[in-house]
């Protein structure tokens, strides 16, 4: 490989620096043991269950728990079964019911409000005062009024029969009230 004459000029005119001794650092030295351990296979360690978001796995016909959704005017819409734990908003989303939840389960709209059958409402655990206030922003509110994302199915609901209200009220989703036109 040539050099330009402009590099060899260069090389003339500047005289080399001579070579100092630098010492290593700890990490130039252990670089072998660095690069071994960068090969090594990762090894994950976890305290919880993964997360295995699609693989829910449903009850057989006739073991679950029963739930069926009823429009405003009383007309069945649809009776499911759903697992122990499940709430009312995504086990509808799951069965294509169309019951609105926009803050996805957060407990910051009303959204999700359904009227539960006086019945089954005695034996829900008591809303806290988070849903409380939601509620207070609900569309149609009634003596029986939840959030169905605050509704987990239990055993002793069983055969839970919720109205979906005809409109909903989300004002307050975003944090900010919304404009009049």
């Amino acid at each position: 490989m040539r050099t330009s004459l402009f590099r060899s000029a260069l090389a003339r005119a500047v005289p080399p620096v001579p070579a100092r001794r630098v010492p290593a650092s700890p990490l130039v030295l252990a670089r072998p043991r660095v690069l071994a351990a960068a090969r090594a296979p990762v090894r994950m360690f976890s305290a919880s269950a993964p997360a295995r978001h699609d693989e829910i796995v449903r009850p057989a016909p006739g073991t679950g728990i029963k739930v069926t959704y009823e429009d405003s005017n009383g007309k069945v819409i649809k009776t499911i079964e759903g697992n122990e734990g499940d709430n009312l908003l995504l086990l509808a989303h799951e069965h294509d019911i169309d019951l609105e939840g926009a803050c996805e389960c957060s407990v910051a709209c009303s959204t999700c409000h359904v009227v539960v059958e006086p019945k089954f409402f005695d034996k829900l655990p008591e809303a806290d005062d988070e849903e409380n206030d939601m509620l207070d922003l609900a569309f149609g509110l009634e003596d029986t009024s939840r959030l169905g994302c605050q509704v987990k199915l239990a055993p002793e609901i069983d055969g839970i029969r919720v109205k979906i209200p005809s409109a909903t009220r989300n004002m307050y989703v975003d944090g900010s009230k919304a404009r009049t036109h």
